[in-house]
């Protein structure tokens, strides 16, 4: 699996305790984001380097950059249609354009100054941005939020056709962390490696109504 892990106790130290922050691998190329599909979806993708096949392209999906924000929704790769767990390695400008484009999934996340507005940029946009609940790994709710997009229309077509550059079957090291985590608790627990990601865009960092971080400069 090409994608950098460490320790779960040596991460946790370093990441924000509260507040709005996206957390993420990433390098000057690429962001990693993560979904669980069925099996027909997850081994299309894997095989084909593409989402096709039963994936719908009609519809509204969900990715996620924060793996255990995905396990907890995923139940580490445990719940029904959910079963194999993708890493989806994106081009990082597609991943910033696409945070700049979100509107936020209510009106009171969104900076807009009125209902209607919101509504508006919503009825237009093809990215949704939505704030929930950071989880550790026991599925247990954090002060953190994590962040996750909904893509439509043509955002996700390039998404899913064109600004993937790599797809990672995660299904076994989730397997193998899910039994760590149940045998042993956190101590051996590995998980990939995430950094307070900060858009390039300051106008989008601002609008995400992200909280102060590492490598955040509100004076951007």
């Amino acid at each position: 699996m090409r994608l950098a892990v460490e320790p779960f106790s040596e991460q946790v130290v370093r990441w924000p305790n509260s507040g709005r922050h996206i957390l993420a691998q990433f390098d000057d190329a690429s962001v990693i984001v993560y979904q669980a599909y069925r099996p027909a979806i997850g081994a299309y993708a894997v095989e084909h380097g593409h989402f096709g096949g039963d994936f719908s392209y009609s519809r509204m999906s969900w990715v996620k950059p924060n793996f255990l924000w995905m396990m907890y929704r995923s139940g580490w790769g445990t719940k029904e249609n959910q079963e194999i767990v993708l890493g989806l390695r994106l081009r990082r400008p597609f991943f910033d354009g696409t945070l700049a484009r979100a509107v936020a999934s209510t009106f009171d996340a969104s900076g807009l100054s009125s209902r209607e507005e919101w509504a508006a940029a919503v009825a237009a946009s093809e990215v949704r941005l939505q704030w929930d609940p950071d989880h550790d790994p026991y599925g247990r709710v954090l002060p953190r939020r994590a962040v996750q997009l909904g893509l439509r229309g043509a955002a996700l077509e390039a998404f899913g056709k064109h600004e993937l550059l790599e797809v990672i079957d995660m299904t076994a090291f989730v397997a193998a962390q899910l039994e760590e985590l149940q045998r042993n608790g956190l101590a051996r627990l590995r998980t990939p490696v995430e950094r307070t990601y900060v858009p390039g865009d300051a106008a989008a960092a601002k609008r995400l109504m992200l909280d102060p971080g590492p490598g955040f400069d509100a004076g951007r």
